[in-house]
């Protein structure tokens, strides 16, 4: 498996059946260990961010015994049109 960020995407966007997905390597020579995630997801509605996470962890829990540092943000759909509004 050869990690990458729009792998990650794919993944993400398929298994938590997400709306819109973000992915960015943010390793400084892009060497694929280090990512940076945004994940708007329906399945996220009513679910705490330890509950959020733990779903993105477990959609990538293979893919994180090989990456090094992850950070995620995790939004209802909801949440994300909010924030669009905000930045508007």
């Amino acid at each position: 498996m050869e990690l990458s960020a729009e792998y990650l995407r794919e993944k993400l966007q398929r298994d938590l059946e997400a709306e819109h997905v973000e992915v960015e390597d943010t390793t400084p020579n892009r060497c694929a260990s280090s990512f940076r995630v945004l994940v708007v997801s329906a399945k996220f509605e009513g679910k705490p961010l330890l509950q959020r996470h733990r779903l993105v962890n477990t959609c990538l829990a293979e893919e994180l015994l090989h990456i090094h540092a992850f950070e995620q943000k995790t939004l209802t759909p909801e949440q994300w049109a909010l924030s669009l509004g905000q930045e508007n």
